[in-house]
């Protein structure tokens, strides 16, 4: 027996599942509070210290008129504006003084990723008596991205006529310090979103290098060594993790480096998708 389906019937459950989606919206809207750390790919402001002191004397990329993954991240609807920032344009994962544009460094400095972590931890510690710690922390993801670690001169805390570019040890060493940060996160109950390095024919690093006044930047062999540790090794060495090539498509501004509006649109609704499937439980 063939089974017939009236207009009106199937008006009933298209309306269902409207509404059936929008719960579900609002539940992630409600429930899903995300913590980014980084660098100016996530957030594109210098930090300003204290007395304003500041290295590069505090400017924003693109004097302001740029579009940060954060920023692009509250736009998503499924999101809700639940985003706690702690990234800083020029960071690398450790703490350091700004070298440039003089031959000395500081006093301006940046903080690496495990002090900017624990200080997004901060804004959403609540007490919790049944935690071993006592502290439950009211966030389910944190987006971490790509650090200025090996990239150029003006990477190291120390004088730019005396950086050197970084060896494979060294590049290692880069992502032991991304590993770690992802870890504590795991160890709060946290899971961390790792991006993957835009594609070498996408960026113009040439171009990056005179504009921010850089002795040296990553040339294209040592940019591929990195590109492939960096997600081979947090693939495989941190599984409870996800990395995610959000940066596919890469369109850099004419400063050869930084995404344009659209390409950092795309990011952050690649991550929003991400977490949309992974909180509905269906595989993507």
């Amino acid at each position: 027996m063939k089974l017939k389906l009236n207009k009106g019937f199937l008006f009933l459950a298209f309306i269902s599942s409207i509404i059936l989606s929008e719960s579900l919206l609002a539940e992630m809207k409600e429930d899903t509070v995300i913590l980014t750390i980084g660098a100016s790919f996530t957030d594109g402001r210098i930090p300003i210290n204290d007395d304003f002191n500041s290295p590069l004397g505090g400017i924003a990329i693109s004097a302001g008129k740029y579009l940060s993954l954060h920023q692009a991240l509250i736009r998503q609807k499924s999101l809700s504006g639940y985003v706690i920032n702690e990234a800083q344009a020029g960071a690398t994962t450790f703490n350091r003084l700004g070298c440039n544009p003089g031959p000395d460094c500081g006093p301006g400095f940046w903080f690496g990723y495990e002090n900017q972590l624990n200080r997004a931890l901060m804004r959403v510690a609540v007490p919790d008596p049944s935690q071993p710690s006592g502290v439950k922390y009211n966030a389910s993801y944190v987006v971490i991205t790509i650090a200025n670690d090996c990239l150029h001169s003006d990477a190291f805390g120390i004088p730019q006529d005396q950086a050197q570019p970084c060896d494979t040890s060294q590049l290692n060493a880069y992502i032991d310090r991304l590993i770690a940060v992802g870890q504590t996160a795991l160890n709060k109950g946290i899971t961390p979103i790792y991006d993957i390095m835009p594609a070498w024919e996408d960026i113009d690093l040439s171009t990056t290098a005179a504009l921010f006044g850089l002795h040296w930047i990553m040339n294209e062999q040592q940019y591929n060594e990195l590109r492939d540790l960096h997600y081979n090794r947090l693939s495989s060495e941190l599984p409870e993790a996800e990395v995610l090539n959000i940066w596919e498509g890469f369109h850099p501004l004419p400063d050869g480096l930084h995404p344009t509006d659209k390409t950092t649109q795309k990011a952050a609704r690649r991550i929003a998708n991400y977490i949309r499937f992974h909180n509905s439980g269906v595989s993507e």
